[in-house]
């Protein structure tokens, strides 16, 4: 098997488990009482779009789906690899730097607090920008044809569930306005 595969398989599993704990709290929220939870299609399919992504990444692992991989392509592999990694541990960082208020689902809680801290301090949704770009990275660390089409078509309803999720945010807490003006979309400084 391919080295790059197996440390890009090692870190799928390792933040696969740390993810499961993610998971567990999000259906606390399912389950829970909220004062306000949406229905839209921004509830379900930016999930599907990142569970097929996973499964994606799963089969070019194993090279299913992947282009040829060469000596030419190693540099570009490695920086995808590198991507991956670093932002597949940052999105972890961001939902357990929101505790109790993390939730797969767009909601607000009826005791929702707003996060300012780790890696809130900059952008409101490093969460979003972490999926975004791990994905991506894990597409050209794979070389795969499934994971890098899909990484690319999730980018617009990623910004679109982030900002409904501003709107919620906006209409209930009253701080965000002072928080949005202090911090980037997505971006540091930007937005």
């Amino acid at each position: 098997m391919d080295p790059i595969n197996i440390i890009a398989g090692l870190n799928l599993a390792a933040t696969f488990g740390a993810n499961l704990t993610g998971a567990k709290k999000s259906l606390k929220t399912t389950v829970g009482v909220s004062k306000e939870k949406p229905k839209t299609y921004l509830q379900k399919f930016p999930l599907l779009l990142a569970t097929l992504t996973l499964i994606g990444l799963i089969l070019g692992v194993f090279q299913i789906g992947t282009f040829t991989y060469t000596d030419n392509n190693i540099t570009l592999r490695l920086t995808g690899l590198i991507v991956y990694i670093v932002f597949s541990w940052l999105q972890i960082w961001s939902y357990r730097t929101l505790g109790e208020n993390y939730s797969q689902e767009i909601v607000i809680l009826k005791n929702h607090k707003l996060v300012t801290s780790g890696p809130f301090k900059l952008i409101r949704h490093p969460q979003y920008l972490s999926q975004i770009l791990m994905d991506i990275g894990a597409g050209i660390a794979t070389l795969s044809c499934i994971v890098i089409p899909l990484a690319i078509i999730q980018i617009p309803f990623v910004i679109m569930r982030a900002n409904l999720e501003e709107k919620l945010l906006s209409k209930h807490i009253k701080e965000f306005s002072e928080y949005k003006s202090k911090s980037g979309f997505m971006i540091p400084f930007i937005g």
